[in-house]
């Protein structure tokens, strides 16, 4: 059986132990730990359907319009369906002190270990945060537990989509390292002569030099 496959049929438990750090949680460079939430690791078959929920929600809210204008078009069922993918992973933000009116996730990031033009790679689904957690470095941990995993894993790069018009998240994925991929889509030049560009981009990003350790990457 081959790598991603050997991979993927893991018990989650062991899939966690053999891939990702003894502990998940956050901590800041700056200040005091986050206490207030914590990183729970689950599975598509796993993760509770309330969570589930609190993830899809999470999405529509941050990006249905992004995906109406794009090429891919915006299909809540069709999205709900990918999220259920066997092999996908999740990494959820949990709120360790939720009222009862608070989502219980409110950040996740999905990724899956998986083969993309003959690559073995680490593919970053989906990577959302709830606004007042934004731009406190939670999005760059989530980002380097998934690299770790796809690092212990033996796997060749990271990658992932994004729309070109999402400015804000090209700047964030260009600081943590990542390049347009050469597996990217191209501009189109019509039959009219004009030339059509590509509504998304995939962004990809080296593996190979990343050490089994937990150093230098969990910085929070």
């Amino acid at each position: 059986m081959h790598r991603i496959e050997t991979a993927n049929g893991l018990p989650l438990a062991i899939y966690r132990a053999r891939f990702l750090p003894a502990s998940l949680d956050p901590i800041p460079a700056n200040g005091p730990p986050l206490n207030s939430h914590r990183i729970q690791f689950e599975s598509s078959s796993t993760i509770l359907a309330d969570d589930f929920n609190c993830c899809f929600n999470l999405i529509a809210s941050s990006s249905a319009n992004a995906y109406a204008a794009s090429s891919v078009g915006w299909s809540p069922n069709k999205k709900r369906k990918e999220m259920k993918l066997p092999d996908l992973r999740y990494l959820l933000l949990v709120n360790r002190s939720a009222q009862e009116t608070d989502p219980h996730v409110q950040g996740f990031l999905s990724f899956m270990l998986t083969y993309e033009d003959g690559h073995e790679v680490v593919y970053c689904y989906e990577l959302h945060l709830a606004q007042r957690l934004q731009r406190q470095g939670l999005g760059r941990h989530l980002m380097s537990l998934m690299e770790k995993a796809g690092s212990n894993a033996g796997v060749e790069k990271s990658m992932l989509t994004v729309f070109v018009r999402n400015e804000s998240a090209m700047k964030f994925y260009g600081k943590l390292g990542y390049t347009e991929d050469e597996y990217s889509p191209e501009p189109r030049k019509m039959r009219n002569g004009r030339v059509k560009m590509p509504t998304y981009v995939i962004l990809s990003k080296s593996l190979q030099e990343w050490s089994t350790d937990d150093d230098g990457e969990e910085d929070g």
